[in-house]
């Protein structure tokens, strides 16, 4: 059992054939007599039908069958309705402080799945990455093996071109020594 507030919009107008038989039976004030009686009627008899998650879901079919059993009840006391529509719609705080809740657990459960999808994305990465260094590891043990020292030698030397490159691209840098051992291309042997 839910709290259920809801507010209906009702345009009515007297069955003009019947204005007569309407004053002398229910006086001037024949919609405030008639209408919100019958309209709480409807009201509970249809609502009582739904539960409150339904009332949210089919708010269409709610409507549609408020509306078709408003026009019946209105016609028994000669009153036509031009619109019927729900403008508000609400729940005890017991039930949107559940939904709420719902929501927020969802939400976390959501979270949660990406956190794992994530770290499952970044172990495959590191797999690879791992896979990767050691292939790099093999193909230049393969070419150490097969060229000896000369391979080292010939990285030394790209290593000491960049870093030249570096340095003379680096406007604060105007000597590079180059005495007493402080060799720029890291001490390669020259013979």
């Amino acid at each position: 059992m839910q709290m259920v507030s809801i507010t209906l919009r009702v345009l009515s107008r007297p069955d003009v054939e019947h204005l007569p038989k309407i004053y002398q039976n229910l006086g001037m004030d024949y919609d405030e007599r008639v209408l919100p009686s019958i309209g709480n009627e409807v009201l509970k008899a249809i609502v009582a039908q739904f539960d409150a998650a339904e009332l949210i879901t089919q708010r269409e079919v709610v409507s549609s069958r408020i509306r078709k059993d408003l026009l019946e009840r209105a016609g028994e006391f000669n009153i036509k309705l031009e619109d019927v529509s729900i403008t508000h719609l609400t729940f005890g705080k017991e039930f949107t402080q559940a939904v709420e809740a719902k929501q927020i657990a969802q939400q976390d459960a959501e979270r949660a799945k990406f956190i794992v999808e994530k770290a499952e994305q970044e172990r495959q990465a590191a797999v690879i990455r791992a896979e990767g260094e050691a292939e790099a590891a093999q193909t230049i043990s393969q070419a150490l093996d097969k060229a000896g020292q000369g391979f080292v030698a010939l990285r030394k030397i790209e290593a000491s071109k960049a870093i030249v490159q570096s340095l003379a691209g680096n406007p604060n840098v105007t000597y590079i020594p180059s005495g007493d051992g402080a060799n720029v291309l890291l001490s390669v042997p020259s013979k």
